[in-house]
């Protein structure tokens, strides 16, 4: 696997400066395409498989979800921070939200 173009090493305290990371580096990418979503850390991939990745932050940690939501990832909320057998969870990103979705009918 290549290296990465950009890491963060994420702090639990700090949840705004990593957001902010993503923020920054993902216009250095191309079309967001993946999230692999280990233990310790969480990858962000494009479609031509170029990725940056935060350290110290892994799917069973609580900001895992806003992480995840900064790129869009479409996961289940009530079973992210379940335990897996396989190295890492992935996930593909493009989430979409319908329109009207925040009105009242």
């Amino acid at each position: 696997m290549a290296q990465p173009l950009a890491t963060h090493h994420h702090q639990p305290e700090r949840l705004d400066e990593t957001l902010e990371f993503l923020k920054r580096t993902r216009s250095e990418l191309r079309t967001l395409r993946k999230v692999r979503a280990w233990v310790d850390r969480i990858q962000v991939f494009d479609v031509n498989g170029d990725y940056f990745e935060v350290l110290g932050v892994g799917y069973t940690h609580d900001d895992v979800r806003e992480i995840l939501d900064a790129v869009n990832t479409a996961y289940r909320p009530a079973t992210i921070q379940q335990p897996c057998s396989a190295p890492f969870k992935e996930f593909k990103t493009g989430r979409r939200h319908p329109w009207a979705e925040d009105r009242v009918m």
